[in-house]
């Protein structure tokens, strides 16, 4: 599990979720998969973690003095605060 990468775990949790809304899978089978969703969720949770501690020394200004800002899709980030982090 430790080697899947990001997106590859996000397209197997689509397939895991749509396996279990047909609902026609064994108990068995559905309580396999839904670990191995769990599994999965976890691992795209940590991945995006270290994402985000990554961006966060990414916005320090030259001082090194980090600013909290708030994402946007469209590439227009707002300042939330320039407290220090």
């Amino acid at each position: 599990m430790a080697g899947v990468k990001f997106e590859q775990a996000m397209a197997r949790l689509e397939a895991i979720v749509a396996e279990l809304e047909k609902g026609d899978l064994p108990l068995d089978e559905s309580l396999r998969i839904f670990e191995e969703g769990i599994r999965l969720s976890k691992n795209c949770l940590k991945v995006l973690e270290e994402a985000e501690r990554k961006i966060e020394v990414l916005v320090q200004d030259t001082n090194g003095k980090k600013h909290l800002r708030a994402f946007s899709s469209d590439g227009d980030e707002r300042r939330d605060s320039d407290a220090d982090v």
